[in-house]
């Protein structure tokens, strides 16, 4: 059934979501912000994406975001009767999304195969850490792996110290938008041809387009980029400088009229002629950076963040102190763009959750409803989906195929 609040740029596009976790979710998730209706088919143990995050009285805070603007229907793929059940659905569908290692959906008798030849115009999605070919296409792959296989966890981190991570699900999430750009590129390219096909996402490919420097200079000039902290590669300066009381404030002078600006704030004109610093190419190199960075260091800790913040903006320099989700909640520029949204919740009275991204100036989107709990629109989605009877559905029940909430 079409939401009828629906009313982004993808309304009237109908998803089918056999996904878990998070890249395959975020996907749908932004395809539901733009107004899809997205019917999200669920085991009966639940998507293991209600289980992480934090939770308040047994309520999942993450689930609730993530899996925003959809329905919940628990079918047991299984069972016969349950895929028959999801290929109905997705034979009445514009888009399947799925996450599951690659051959999963044909041994379940679900393949784009199968399931085009009822439906010739279906867009399928297929999200994996290594892509649905190549030798490594079976293998398991979390974002946090596939960021590692394409060369980002090598370069995260002090230059002193192991590899790190960002403590979030970076990887996945730039897939979730890969996945749902090539979503609407398919659908689009539909408009023309009138047939589907298949948009094969790789965790690692995704986490790999951030190399994008680097790719031609190993292939021309052999250079193998190392760690390089807060620092950007080949810019600066461009890090996190500490200050007097204790904080950190990140400063961007990547061009040379801002890198003029900040000399003119700091008051020291030589480094416009020290041949170190004359141009882009020149602060980039490694030992340049270095010099320059223990320079603007040296400067910054003679002021508090606050008042180096306000000196730095009144030159007009990009910058920043190092926010932390209180600063977030704080800041009225989160507040006025609507980045902090809270959402009816039938447990809790509501949860704040990020706002919708991107922003259209005639159809946006928009948070209809919270997550919903596990099958809760199993129902629903039988009778006005797929038309079934209320025998039918009992049938269906007593088989296991479907579980419905009592």
């Amino acid at each position: 059934m079409t939401d009828p609040a629906a009313t982004g740029p993808l309304a009237g596009l109908r998803v089918i979501e056999i996904c878990n976790t998070i890249a395959g979710p975020a996907c749908t998730r932004l395809l539901a912000d733009m107004g899809a209706e997205v019917i999200k088919i669920e085991p009966p143990e639940g998507d293991p994406v209600r289980q992480m995050g934090q939770h308040v009285g047994g309520a999942p805070l993450y689930a609730a975001s993530i899996l925003r603007n959809k329905q919940s229907i628990v079918i047991d793929l299984k069972i016969p009767e349950g895929r028959q059940i999801a290929a109905d659905l997705i034979a009445k569908a514009d888009i399947v999304v799925e996450n599951n290692r690659p051959g999963v959906m044909e041994r379940l008798g679900l393949g784009y195969e199968a399931l085009s030849s009822r439906n010739p115009g279906l867009v399928m999605v297929r999200i994996s850490g290594y892509g649905q070919t190549g030798p490594y296409a079976d293998r398991p792959g979390y974002g946090a792996i596939c960021e590692a296989v394409g060369g980002v966890r090598h370069m995260t981190g002090d230059p002193d110290r192991p590899p790190a991570r960002v403590a979030l699900a970076t990887t996945d999430y730039l897939s979730s938008v890969y996945a749902a750009f090539g979503a609407v590129a398919a659908i689009h390219a539909r408009s023309r041809t009138g047939k589907g096909q298949v948009v094969d996402v790789a965790l690692y490919e995704a986490a790999f387009t951030q190399m994008e420097p680097v790719v031609p200079a190993f292939d021309k000039l052999g250079l193998v980029p190392q760690r390089e902290g807060s620092n950007l590669p080949t810019m600066a300066p461009n890090s996190s400088y500490p200050t007097r009381d204790g904080s950190w404030v990140l400063i961007a002078a990547n061009s040379q009229p801002t890198w003029r600006r900040l000399v003119a704030i700091m008051e020291q004109p030589d480094l416009l002629t020290d041949p170190r610093f004359e141009s882009i190419q020149a602060r980039g190199k490694p030992e340049n950076m270095k010099a320059i960075d223990a320079i603007v260091a040296n400067w910054t800790r003679g002021y508090d963040a606050p008042a180096l913040e306000a000196l730095l903006r009144q030159g007009e320099l990009p910058c920043t102190r190092v926010y932390t989700i209180a600063d977030i909640y704080a800041d009225p520029h989160f507040q006025a763009r609507d980045m902090l949204v809270q959402v009816p919740h039938p447990d809790l009275g509501h949860t704040t959750q990020a706002g919708v991204v991107p922003r259209f100036s005639d159809t946006p989107g928009n948070i209809r409803r919270t997550g919903p709990d596990l099958g809760a629109s199993g129902l629903d989605v039988l009778t006005h989906a797929l038309g079934l009877s209320a025998e039918h559905i009992t049938q269906l029940t007593c088989r296991g195929a479907v579980h419905l909430p009592s």
